[in-house]
């Protein structure tokens, strides 16, 4: 009897080895799944990434950040802001710097009877422009750089892809349902 059950003993260890193995070899076979998934996305955002910078080579380019720049006000509100902008953006931002502050004023005075009166500068130290990996797009600043408004190329790349990403795992990895 008693080498029945040492015999038993071992056969139970040797599955359980074996169960232990499996589960291993499932757990790195899911983390190599992952990972491929992880830098596939990440390439995806990348491609979008060069395609946001050809957007600032467009003929409505000044057009889209006069824009931005309007909505940068909007959600900055504050009277005494900074424009941060990439080098190759410096003339395009100080061309339509008055008109956007001119469209912000008029919204305002629109929406709430009050006419603004704001100071809105462009950063006029090169050495803080914003780098190339911004995609164009501006970074409005205000009460010495504690609010930042960030409307970037870039920054908003990134928010789509964070509010999209359900749905574009599930069209990219539809056996995943």
């Amino acid at each position: 009897m008693n080498i029945q059950d040492e015999f038993a003993k071992k056969e139970k260890e040797k599955e359980i080895q074996e169960r232990i193995a499996r589960s291993t070899e499932i757990g790195e076979c899911r983390v190599k799944k992952m990972k491929s998934r992880d830098e596939l996305l990440h390439n995806l955002v990348t491609e979008a990434g060069s395609k946001c910078a050809t957007v600032a080579r467009g003929s409505n380019y000044a057009g889209l950040l006069q824009k931005l720049i309007v909505q940068c006000l909007i959600k900055i509100e504050e009277l005494d802001v900074v424009v941060f902008c990439r080098s190759d953006d410096r003339a395009a931002v100080k061309s339509i710097l008055s008109s956007a502050v001119s469209e912000y004023v008029d919204i305002i005075e629109k929406a709430s009877g009050v006419k603004l009166t704001p100071n809105v500068t462009l950063n006029e130290d090169t050495s803080k422009d914003l780098p190339e990996s911004t995609y164009g797009g501006v970074k409005v600043t205000a009460d010495y750089g504690k609010i930042v408004c960030d409307n970037t190329m870039a920054a908003r790349l990134t928010l789509v892809y964070e509010e999209l990403l359900p749905s574009i795992r599930a069209i990219l990895f539809p056996d995943d349902q």
